[in-house]
């Protein structure tokens, strides 16, 4: 008789997860994700306001949703918030800002606010999250989302590609420092990905052809194609998956 492996579980139920920039996007399609897995989801967000509606309509089918007001620019906040509604098992950082622009044409704010989201922010809220479970004895998952851009350049995209291109060391990082914990760190690199807030750059026929002519699959990605990744990285399927970078780029990366 042969003694057949046991496929690892993608459940995720009994585990609490944050979603930070969960109103849209992504982000909303992550919590989703999780929570029809059976992950308690925390909902945050700049403006609890606009995520009470999506928590009242996940717990309409079932779902278990929370809402929490956090901003991850504001440090402190955010640590106080984490520590006071954790610990978490799973973090998935959806929050980022961009502003492009050609180099050359860069000026000192817009290269703050982009750094002080995508790499500030991003870099606290998960330490905020590991020190909870470290404190607590517990393993967990911790998910940022990077871009395709935190491994290759992209056009008028310098400052971008700076802030994802330190989320991936910082995560390698962490991930040494957590992994005796049992924490795991990682990211998911998706490549333009339709939504409302690029939808008007799939709308300039310029770019739509540099971005198709990129992305060997020949489509721009879905909301959709990010779910499979958050579930497998949150859940016991990827027990030995740390300091690395998922990407769902279509095979942009490839060449």
């Amino acid at each position: 008789m042969l003694n057949f492996p046991s496929t690892p579980s993608f459940s995720l139920g009994g585990k609490r997860a944050l979603v930070a920039g969960a109103s849209s996007g992504i982000g909303l399609a992550c919590a989703v994700a999780l929570a029809e897995h059976g992950a308690e989801v925390t909902l945050a967000a700049r403006r609890a306001s606009a995520l009470q509606e999506i928590a009242d309509q996940m717990t309409t089918k079932g779902w278990s949703a929370k809402v929490l007001e956090m901003d991850v620019t504001d440090v402190a906040g955010t640590a106080a918030a984490v520590a006071e509604n954790g610990p978490f098992d799973i973090l998935l950082n959806s929050a980022g800002f961009a502003r492009h622009s050609k180099a050359v044409e860069t000026v000192p704010e817009d290269f703050d606010s982009v750094m002080n989201v995508n790499v500030r922010g991003a870099y606290f809220l998960t330490q905020a999250v590991a020190i909870g479970l470290l404190e607590a004895g517990r393993p967990g998952s911790l998910i940022n989302i990077s871009s395709q851009m935190g491994h290759v350049g992209g056009q008028e995209r310098a400052v971008y590609c700076a802030s994802k291109f330190a989320v991936e060391g910082f995560t390698k990082a962490m991930a040494l420092e957590f992994g005796p914990a049992k924490i795991r760190v990682n990211t998911i690199c998706p490549t333009f990905i339709l939504t409302d807030l690029s939808r008007p750059t799939f709308e300039d026929p310029t770019k739509r052809a540099w971005i198709l002519d990129k992305i060997k699959l020949g489509r721009p990605g879905e909301i959709e194609d990010i779910m499979g990744a958050v579930v497998y990285l949150a859940s016991e399927a990827s027990a030995l998956v740390t300091g690395t970078a998922m990407l769902v780029d279509g095979g942009w990366t490839a060449d």
